[in-house]
């Protein structure tokens, strides 16, 4: 995509990201956004980010030489070189995300967006929602820790970032809409959602859904309370005013597992309907009322709203699934208007994710399992049913914790792990 400067940047736009002045004229032509400058172009706009160990400041004139043509700032700079157009705002990080919805002609306008928040279960229940929508016949995309896809097709999420920044979002759901999809779905994490990076702030979501809220990411939001806030601005978005220009208007609603602590919190935070589901005897307009979970899957009965019941039977290992499936069947049912019971036969169909509770198998004889747990709530609740199933059996795992994250849950990770495992 290519445009000139002007043919996106306009009065409201500049509002939108905190505009303080411009330097230089002419209306240049902008062939691209760019915040790394190791990978800026001829004619891309930069953004210059204060980052963790460095300040993309240092390196205005480096792009500069490399054909940038608008440099986006929020420092003072001492030199302002001809033929640029320097736009100074207030945070850079900040404005990224206006800018980039305005230069990809605002797609979340041309789409229903379904957000999926939480500690555990995103990345699952974000591809299940995407599954049951593309098996329901609906054009859809979707965007996680582990893969994305425009146009139907899953390619691999290289850079393993859980919400990418703003200038990668709004060019993915252009691509979407370029793709003619109907729905998009992203992993929405703690940090796409915090104001500090503003990631998803000109995301207009339709759908809010929320799997649990635990310990994590306090290296970044400073106190639980924060954390819980930040990703709470996940069902604040759903009252947002919206402008559809080529869609009918989608159905607006969330939906919260029960049996987290926090549901009614997040419930509140919005004026719109939020559907409950629990797999541990909450109140719950949805109730999974025994399961029985096996290697190659789980299966349960669902006591619905007027007293139905469901009988469902899933394809992926571990019972906490039955809660990912559960709510994926639920934000499909209510956003296509069709009763849950009719997407049975394709609860069945669905895959789980590669590296979430996935098998290894090479013919030996014992099991290895892959699972992407690095909470300490995460190995509550994978390790007990391992546990439970395998009945004395031994059980090696082997757990890491990334760098430069929360430190405060590795000593509680490896207390769980000795304690259900070891005895």
């Amino acid at each position: 995509m290519q445009k000139t400067l002007d043919q996106f940047w306009n009065n409201s736009l500049a509002e939108r990201a905190n505009f303080i002045e411009r330097h230089g004229g002419g209306n240049p032509l902008v062939t691209g956004l760019e915040y790394d400058s190791r990978k800026v172009k001829k004619n891309n706009l930069y953004f210059a980010l204060p980052g963790l160990h460095t300040d993309g400041h240092n390196f205005i004139t480096n792009v500069i030489k490399e054909g940038a043509s608008v440099i986006v700032h929020q420092n003072e700079l001492t030199e302002y070189k001809d033929g640029i157009v320097y736009l100074r705002v207030r945070d850079s990080r900040y404005a990224m995300s206006a800018i980039a919805a305005g230069y990809y002609d605002n797609p979340c306008e041309h789409l229903t967006v379904i957000g999926v928040t939480g500690t555990e279960g995103k990345s699952t229940t974000v591809y299940l929602i995407f599954q049951l929508l593309r098996s329901a016949g609906k054009k859809c995309g979707f965007i996680s820790t582990v893969q994305f896809s425009t146009d139907g097709g899953e390619q691999w999420n290289s850079e393993h970032q859980t919400t990418p920044e703003a200038t990668q979002i709004h060019k993915l759901l252009s691509a979407m809409v370029d793709n003619a999809c109907e729905y998009a779905v992203i992993e929405s994490s703690s940090h796409g959602l915090s104001v500090k990076t503003n990631r998803l702030g000109d995301v207009i979501f339709d759908v809010a859904v929320m799997t649990n809220v635990t310990h994590e990411h306090l290296e970044f939001h400073g106190t639980w309370e924060q954390y819980r806030d930040d990703k709470a601005n996940l069902f604040r978005a759903l009252d947002k005013s919206k402008n559809r220009k080529s869609k009918k208007e989608s159905p607006v609603f969330g939906v919260v597992n029960a049996d987290d602590k926090n549901a009614a919190f997040f419930a509140a935070c919005t004026k719109h309907k939020t559907i409950t589901h629990s797999a541990a005897g909450a109140d719950a307009d949805f109730s999974i009322l025994r399961i029985t979970s096996r290697a190659q899957g789980n299966a349960y009965d669902v006591k619905c709203p007027a007293d139905e019941t469901l009988h469902i039977e899933d394809n992926l290992p571990g019972a906490f699934n039955a809660g990912n499936v559960l709510a994926a069947v639920i934000t499909v049912s209510r956003l296509l208007k069709i009763p849950p019971a009719e997407f049975l036969p394709l609860v069945q169909k669905l895959k789980p994710v590669r590296g979430r509770m996935t098998p290894v198998c090479c013919g030996q004889n014992f099991e290895v399992i892959v699972d992407y747990a690095h909470t300490p709530s995460s190995f509550q609740t994978i390790f007990p049913p391992l546990r439970e199933r395998l009945d004395g059996g031994r059980i090696i795992s082997v757990l890491g914790s990334a760098g430069e994250r929360d430190t405060q849950k590795r000593p509680q990770q490896g207390e769980i792990a000795a304690r259900i495992l070891v005895g």
